[in-house]
C-alpha cells in the first residue's frame, strides 16, 4: 500500500458516514490507521464512526490520541466532549467543550454541547447562558428547540407555527418536518404524520428517530408489519440504538413473533442497563409466554431501577396467581399517601392495593382502594352512556330481520372465523384456550380487525357512518369486508383450519360479523352479571372498556350488552351460542362436547386439558387458564355484596334466574 492510501481511506470513510454506513466507515478508517497510526484525521474520524455507531466508550482512546498529537484540533475535541456526554462524564465532558469553544467561538454545535454538559453537572444557570450563545450563532437550530419546548409543554399550535415559518425559508429542514409530524401524532392526525415523515425520510434516509417514529405512526393505523420493518432498518443499521432495539421489540411482540421479541429486549438492555421500560415489556412477554418465574424476575428488576414505577406493581398483581409480602404492600401505600404520584401511578398503585387486600380477604378495604381507584380513572376518559345506547339503537334499527334476510349469502364463505363475544372478565379466555387445545383451531388474541373494517365503511360510506352506510353496500361488498377481515387476521395464523378471535365488543358486531362472514362461528361468554361486572370494575384495562369504572355505568352497558345480545337471538335464530362459565365449571365434558359440537369440530381429549396446552395468551387470566378449572371465583361477588348495590340496583330483573 503506497503513502497515499491513508487519504483514500479518509475519504472513503466520509462518502460511507454520509450514507450512513457506521460500520464501512469504522473499517476504512482502521485500514488507514494500518499504514498511518499517527493521522489526526484518520484517528478523529474513526472516533466520529463509532460515536455514529452508538460506541462511545470505544470511540474515546482514539479521540484522546488525537489531542495528544494535535491538542487545538477542535473536531478531535469536539467529538470526546461528545463521547463524554454521552457517557454520563460531564465534568470531563465539559472541560473538552470550553477548551474547543475558546478555540472555535462561533461554532454553535459545542455550544449547544457544553450547555448540555453544564446542565449534567447542575450549572443550569451558565447552561442557560451557553445556550443562549449557541442560538444566537445559529438562529435556526435556537427556533427548532423553541419548537421543541412548546410541544413538551403542551403547545404543539405555538410549535406548529414555528416549524412552518421554518419550513418556508428552508423547505429541506428535515428536523422541523419531524416536529411537524409530532404535532400531528399529538392531534391523532395519523396519516398526515405519515406524510410528513415520509418526506422527510426521502430526503435523509438514515435519520433514524424520524424512522422510529414512522414506526409509531404506521403501529397506530394497525399497520404493525410495516413498523416491524421501519424498526428493524434502524437497529441493522444502527445495532447500538437502545430506544430502537425497545421499540423493535415491542412491535415484535403485537405481531407475535416472541422469540425475536425476547431476544430484542435482552439487546435492549444490554446496551442499556437501566431501562425498566424494557424489563417491563420482557416481563409482559415472558408473562405472555407462560414463564411466570421469569416474568416476575424482570417486573422485580424493573422495581428495582425504578421503586416507584407503578405500572411494574399493577403488573405484578394483574398475574392474578402473584401474592404481594406486607412489606410490599407498606411500601406501595407510602406512595399512594404522598402527594408526588400523576393520576397514572395513582391509578396503578390504587387498583394494585384493592388486589393485594382481596388476596388477604380484606374485603372492605380492598373495594374502598378499587373505588379510590375507578373515581381517579373515570376522571380522565370519555364515556357517554347515552351516546353508547344510540348507537346500539342504531345498529338494531338496521340489522333487522328484514334486512339480514335480503342480505344472506353475499359475504365470504370461508368458515375460518370463531368468535367469542359479551363481556369481559366472563370466561371468554377459558373458552379460547380450550379451542385453541383442538388441533385444527389457533388461537390468537382479542383482535381489533371487525372493528377496522367497520371504520372503513365509515370512511367510504358518502357521507353516511356505520351502521347507516352498510344499506347502500352491494353483493360484492359483503365479499370484499369479510376478505379485508381475513386479510387482516392473517398475520395472526400459522395456517391451521381455524382461528379464534376473541374482541369481547364485536357482541354489538354480530349482524355485520354474520352478513360479511355467514359461516363464522359465534360464542357469547355469558357468566353471572355480578361476577362478570365487578370482574371489569376491579381490572384496570390499558385500553378501551371506559364504561367499567362506574358501577351504574356498568350495569346500564350490561343492560344493553343483553338489550343486543337478545336483538339478534331475534333476528339470526340459531347462530350464536350462549356458553356459561358457571356451567362449564360444574360440568366440563358436557359443555366442551357442546361447544366443539357447535364449532363443527371432532372431539378432542386435549380440549378437556387445556391447560396442559402451550401456546401465548395476552389476557389478565393468562394465569388462571393454565390450571386445571377451579370453582372459587362462581359468586365471589358476594364478598362484596353491600358496596355492590348500586350495580344490583341498575341490573335488577337481569338478575333473575342467578343466584343471589
Amino acid at each position: 500500500m503506497n503513502r497515499a492510501d491513508p487519504r483514500q481511506s479518509f475519504k472513503q470513510a466520509i462518502a460511507q458516514l454520509r450514507a450512513g454506513d457506521a460500520p464501512g466507515a469504522i473499517e476504512s478508517c482502521r485500514s488507514g490507521l494500518a499504514d498511518a497510526p499517527a493521522d489526526v484525521d484518520l484517528l478523529t474520524l474513526l472516533g466520529v464512526a463509532l460515536l455514529n455507531a452508538r460506541q462511545p466508550r470505544e470511540a474515546l482512546p482514539h479521540l484522546e490520541q488525537a489531542i495528544v498529537l494535535a491538542p487545538r484540533f477542535v473536531p478531535a475535541l469536539e467529538n470526546l466532549g461528545k463521547a463524554l456526554l454521552t457517557l454520563g462524564r460531564f465534568e470531563d465532558a465539559a472541560e473538552h467543550l470550553r477548551r474547543a469553544a475558546a478555540i472555535a467561538p462561533n461554532s454553535d454545535a459545542i455550544r449547544l454541547k457544553l450547555a448540555h454538559a453544564l446542565a449534567g453537572l447542575g450549572e443550569g444557570s451558565e447552561a442557560d447562558q451557553v445556550f443562549e450563545q449557541a442560538f444566537s450563532l445559529a438562529p435556526e437550530r435556537g427556533k427548532l428547540a423553541k419548537a421543541g419546548e412548546h410541544l413538551r409543554e403542551g403547545r404543539p399550535g405555538e410549535c406548529e407555527a414555528i416549524c412552518k415559518e421554518l419550513l418556508k425559508r428552508n423547505p429541506d429542514e428535515v428536523n422541523a418536518m419531524r416536529l411537524l409530524a409530532k404535532v400531528a401524532m399529538v392531534a391523532g392526525r395519523w396519516r398526515k404524520a405519515e406524510n410528513v415523515l415520509y418526506r422527510a425520510l426521502q430526503l435523509a434516509p438514515t435519520f433514524d428517530d424520524a424512522r422510529l417514529d414512522m414506526a409509531r405512526v404506521l403501529k397506530e393505523q394497525d399497520r404493525v408489519e410495516d413498523a416491524v420493518d421501519c424498526t428493524g432498518e434502524v437497529v441493522e443499521r444502527s445495532p447500538r440504538h437502545a430506544p430502537a432495539w425497545y421499540l423493535h421489540a415491542s412491535l415484535l411482540a403485537i405481531v407475535g413473533r416472541y422469540e425475536e421479541a425476547l431476544a430484542a429486549y435482552e439487546r435492549a438492555i444490554a446496551l442499556r442497563a437501566y431501562n425498566p421500560p424494557a424489563y417491563i415489556g420482557m416481563g409482559h412477554l415472558l408473562k405472555t409466554l407462560g414463564r411466570q418465574a421469569e416474568g416476575i424476575e424482570a417486573y422485580r428488576t424493573a422495581i428495582e431501577q425504578q421503586p416507584d414505577f407503578a405500572e411494574v406493581y399493577w403488573s405484578l398483581a394483574n398475574l392474578k396467581t402473584f401474592r404481594f409480602t406486607p412489606e410490599e404492600i407498606g411500601v406501595i401505600e407510602t406512595y399512594v399517601a404522598g402527594d408526588q404520584l400523576d393520576d397514572d401511578a395513582r391509578v396503578h398503585f390504587l387498583f394494585t392495593l384493592g388486589k393485594a387486600y382481596e388476596d388477604q380477604r380484606e374485603f372492605e378495604r380492598s373495594f374502598d382502594y378499587y373505588q379510590q381507584a375507578c373515581a381517579v380513572q373515570r376522571m380522565r376518559i370519555v364515556y357517554d352512556p347515552v351516546e353508547t345506547q344510540l348507537l346500539h339503537e342504531r345498529i338494531r334499527s338496521v340489522f333487522n330481520a328484514e334486512f339480514i334476510a335480503s342480505r344472506a349469502g353475499r359475504g365470504c364463505d370461508d368458515p375460518a372465523p370463531i368468535f367469542i363475544v359479551g363481556l369481559p372478565r366472563s370466561g371468554s379466555t377459558l373458552i379460547e384456550q380450550i379451542l385453541a387445545s383442538h388441533s385444527q383451531v389457533e388461537g390468537t388474541a382479542e383482535l381489533p380487525d371487525v372493528g377496522r373494517v367497520i371504520s372503513g365503511l365509515s370512511r367510504q360510506g358518502g357521507g353516511k357512518t356505520y351502521p347507516e352506510a352498510v344499506v347502500d353496500m352491494e353483493a360484492e361488498d359483503w365479499w370484499a369486508a369479510g376478505e379485508s377481515y381475513l386479510l387482516r387476521t392473517e398475520r395472526h395464523r400459522s395456517g391451521l383450519a381455524y382461528f379464534t378471535d376473541k374482541m369481547p365488543n364485536n357482541f354489538a358486531s354480530i349482524g355485520m360479523i354474520h352478513l360479511m362472514l355467514p359461516n363464522a362461528k359465534i360464542i357469547d361468554a355469558r357468566r353471572h352479571p355480578l361476577d362478570s361486572c365487578f370482574g371489569s370494575f376491579k381490572q384496570h384495562f390499558a385500553l378501551g372498556q371506559t364504561f367499567s369504572y362506574d358501577l351504574e355505568e356498568l350495569g346500564e352497558f350490561y343492560l344493553e350488552y343483553r338489550a343486543m345480545m337478545r336483538h339478534w337471538h331475534r333476528v339470526l335464530p340459531g347462530k350464536v351460542l350462549e356458553l356459561r362459565y358457571e356451567d362449564m365449571v360444574a360440568d366440563q365434558l358436557t359443555q366442551t362436547r357442546r361447544l366443539l359440537d357447535f364449532c363443527g369440530l371432532p372431539w378432542e381429549e386435549s380440549c378437556l386439558r387445556f391447560h396442559e396446552t402451550e401456546r401465548a395468551v395476552r389476557t389478565a387470566s393468562s394465569e388462571q387458564v393454565r390450571q386445571p378449572i377451579y370453582n372459587s371465583s362462581i359468586n365471589h361477588w358476594r364478598h362484596f355484596r353491600r358496596q355492590l348495590q348500586p350495580l344490583i340496583d341498575v341490573l335488577g330483573e337481569e338478575l333473575d334466574g342467578w343466584e343471589t
